[in-house]
């Protein structure tokens, strides 16, 4: 299997790839066998940004081999799983650049094999029918110096096949009786302490409708359905280690003619100012704080997506962030970053005003309009130019003037001469303002011979360059402009209610913004594409303001919406 083995780098060097390596390596327990990765999620919700890393790693570490990964839905429980998670799971995965082939399965479609492996461990002794109540049994747990007790332990390996026909049978009342394996209630790691493998349920499965009353637990399930794909390593969270000897020991007890999966754990990816749990993320959504799933606002891969987050920004950021075995919190700058390293290099630059201010040449022709050549990119010139106009009027960002300069001020005040980004110089002559005393307009004279930004007599102008767009030739804008969902960096933290933390500031919506008239096309385009909510909407940067993408869901041609992506200022700390 050697020479499978690719990419093989500093960055590949993790303790999960050597434990791999070692695996595959003659005279290791997979050796010449081919490396077979699962990501198993659970339907009943959409991925987010943590289970990003999971995924990454999963089919990060079949490629690096040279092996295959399968996608297994994970409904097992079916209170809350649904189809529409299930389809955004398999659009998520695609985005990202993963692919399963033909190895799409599901936890349910082995329910049939799950029960066999039930009456099985029941025949072998293995398991009993428990009357106990969860509090019952927690109650007869016992402690670290004290084993447990269970009167119903040792019932005769017949009742115990009755009993549990009768519980398929849906002749139980729900939460009367449940399926226990008999292993150690003695035992230090409590996992092992007799656990449920089965409980009933009467409620309606996604795919198996009512056919099963009676449905397995994860840790039950999952080792028996990944030694059925044919799994060499399950790789999974660090909250799974303890369960690890629980795992192994329903692949020793039942009869699976193939090789046993190999559980390795690795720590969670935590991010500060955001959760990670499902349930509070449907929490969210449910009672309203959010607009849905795909809020910009989500750790949501669809959240990110919107927000114009692209796939190689989080993949290198889980590249960044590593394989570890010690939880961590990581800035959420750090994503950030690996965004806007992405989307410099290849996002095209044009002119946005966010807070728009109008601005009049005085000295320059009332019917004169001129075209403009602005570069795409300066990072890539192969992106080439597009055109944009110039005139008599203008609009500009309201804090680009101040009637009185405050110290080391270099935008527009009385006197102050600045640049007009690949137009002319301009020199602030005074403004106009309204009844209340508010500026309204800004009056300047420009420099005919500066075109370009160059004056003829080649004097030194110490203002800013500003950024502007042609009030005659551009059209309105909804620019939403979001930060982070919660004010505290740990809103999840102990003995916190989570929702206390939100941030009410967390979206700002400005309506009367500019943009080049340009973006009419852009927007055109893209509402006649297919699917626009699983790809990327088209992404720019604002000059001096940030990066922004089209809204892939309220955007239209005739209402043009934009959301920050992130600003063009790093605040992460390497």
């Amino acid at each position: 299997m050697s020479e499978k083995i690719i990419n093989e780098d500093e960055n590949n060097r993790n303790f999960i790839y050597n434990f791999i390596k070692e695996d595959i390596a003659p005279g290791g327990q997979y050796e010449g066998m081919e490396v077979h990765t699962r990501f198993p999620p659970e339907p009943n919700g959409y991925l987010h940004i943590g289970h990003c890393k999971a995924l990454c790693i999963d089919f990060g570490m079949a490629e690096k081999f040279g092996g295959i990964c399968n996608l297994r839905m994970d409904d097992t429980n079916p209170a809350k799983e649904d189809n529409e998670y299930v389809e955004a799971i398999q659009e998520d995965i695609h985005w990202l650049g993963f692919d399963w082939g033909d190895r799409l399965y599901y936890g349910s479609d082995y329910f049939d094999k799950d029960y066999e492996f039930a009456i099985e461990l029941i025949k072998k002794g293995l398991a009993y029918v428990c009357e106990l109540t969860p509090e019952e049994f927690k109650a007869n747990r016992g402690d670290t110096t004290h084993p447990a007790v269970s009167p119903y332990r040792d019932r005769p390996i017949e009742e115990n096949l009755r009993l549990f026909e009768k519980m398929k049978n849906g002749e139980v009342p729900e939460g009367k009786m449940t399926l226990r394996a008999k292993i150690d209630l003695a035992s230090g790691n409590f996992n092992m302490r007799d656990p449920v493998i089965y409980r009933i349920r009467y409620i309606n499965h996604h795919r198996q409708g009512t056919k099963w009353c009676i449905f397995p637990m994860y840790d039950f399930a999952h080792p028996l359905q990944d030694a059925l794909e044919g799994i060499t390593h399950s790789l999974c969270s660090l909250e799974y280690e303890e369960h690890r000897p629980l795992y192994n020991w329903f692949v020793d007890n039942v009869s699976i003619p193939y090789h046993k999966p190999r559980q390795i754990e690795f720590a969670r990816l935590g991010i500060d100012h955001t959760v990670m749990s499902k349930r509070k993320l449907r929490q969210l959504v449910e009672e309203g704080y959010v607009s849905g799933w795909d809020d910009p606002r989500m750790p949501t891969l669809c959240g990110l997506r919107r927000r114009g987050y692209t796939a190689k920004s989080i993949r290198n950021f889980c590249d960044e962030v590593g394989v570890a075995k010690n939880t961590n919190t990581i800035e959420f700058a750090q994503l950030e970053r690996c965004l806007r390293d992405d989307l410099n290099a290849k996002a095209q630059r044009t002119m946005a005003v966010l807070h728009p201010l109008k601005l009049t040449i005085t000295n320059y022709p009332e019917d004169k309009s001129e075209t403009l050549i602005v570069e795409n990119n300066p990072v890539d010139p192969s992106q080439g130019n597009h055109e944009i106009t110039f005139s008599k009027n203008l609009w500009i960002e309201e804090d680009d003037f101040l009637e009185e300069p405050i110290p080391k001020y270099k935008r527009l005040y009385p006197g102050n001469e600045v640049r007009l980004k690949g137009a002319y110089l301009v020199t602030c002559t005074g403004c106009v303002k309204d009844e209340n005393g508010k500026v309204i307009e800004v009056l300047c004279q420009y420099d005919p011979e500066s075109k370009g930004g160059n004056p003829a007599d080649g004097r030194k102008v110490k203002g800013a360059t500003l950024h502007w767009v042609d009030a005659h030739n551009c059209l309105d804008a909804e620019v939403r402009l979001y930060d982070n969902l919660f004010s505290d960096p740990n809103p999840d933290g102990p003995d916190k209610n989570f929702l206390d933390a939100l941030n009410p500031n967390s979206l700002q919506i400005l309506n009367n913004c500019k943009v080049e008239k340009s973006m009419y096309d852009v927007a055109a385009e893209f509402e006649n594409k297919e699917n626009r909510t699983g790809i990327n909407a088209p992404t720019f940067q604002f000059m001096r303001v940030g990066f922004f993408c089209l809204d892939n869901l309220d955007c239209t041609k005739d209402h043009l919406v934009f959301n920050r992506s992130v600003s063009l200022k790093d605040s992460f700390n390497k």
